[in-house]
């Protein structure tokens, strides 16, 4: 997700229907810029090299998000709601191009949550985030919560600092690999709430952490576009 304002003017964008490293390109409509998606960033046309600023989104299931946040507003297209890339998710190509490199770190299907912290990129797959529900993590000296709910496939990254004091995390269920919905910090003993970043009690109660912008995406599509990316627990 990306904040649509540039130099001051808020742009519109929608689907040019090409492709680059098997990624969706976008087009402003204002003055007919190519952006990745991925990136952010415009690939050509009058506004090639500038980049859009991340928003920090959530990629969960509508229960989930529903439970979070229950005033929400869905958009209703009519039809009978399916998942048309069911048999994709499990076969064993790349796209509709192939893949750009070859990295085999990882399985080309695994699924990754991608940031980019002060320009390097890193990814935590959901295989070792399942068994882990909260990494504690220091990227380019950037320290980083990596939080993981295996039953809805969602993971969200938070900065780790409070002003001024780094914190480390420890599930609520230790040991259990179970997403429990809250975590604590071994420094003050505070509870946060695990999909929000809010500490909900404790002497740190009332702050928030800050979210990190990332990208939930299959290994190939990421690593085709940040090839010295780095990989939990490597």
């Amino acid at each position: 997700m990306y904040d649509r304002t540039i130099n001051g003017t808020i742009h519109t964008f929608g689907v040019s229907g090409k492709l680059i490293r098997n990624v969706l390109v976008m087009y402003d409509r204002e003055t007919e810029t190519l952006w990745s998606q991925l990136l952010g960033e415009a690939v050509e046309g009058p506004l090639l090299g500038t980049r859009l600023e991340p928003v920090a989104a959530l990629q969960t299931t509508w229960g989930e998000w529903k439970q979070l946040h229950p005033e929400t507003l869905a958009l209703a297209i009519g039809g009978p709601a399916y998942d048309s890339y069911v048999s994709y998710y499990t076969s064993n190509s790349a796209g509709v191009i192939g893949e750009t490199l070859v990295d085999d770190r990882l399985p080309r299907k695994a699924m990754v949550h991608g940031l980019v912290i002060d320009g390097q990129p890193v990814v935590y797959p959901f295989d070792r985030l399942a068994a882990e529900p909260i990494v504690n993590d220091t990227v380019n000296g950037v320290p980083v919560a990596v939080v993981y709910a295996a039953e809805t496939r969602t993971a969200l990254a938070f900065r780790r600092a409070v002003d001024g004091q780094t914190l480390t995390f420890i599930p609520d269920a230790p040991g259990s690999g179970t997403f429990t919905g809250t975590f604590t910090d071994e420094e003050t003993g505070s509870t946060w709430a695990a999909l929000t970043g809010a500490a909900v009690t404790g002497p740190l109660q009332g702050k928030r952490l800050e979210r990190i912008p990332g990208t939930s995406s299959f290994w190939f599509g990421w690593k085709d576009f940040y090839p010295d990316t780095l990989i939990l627990g490597e």
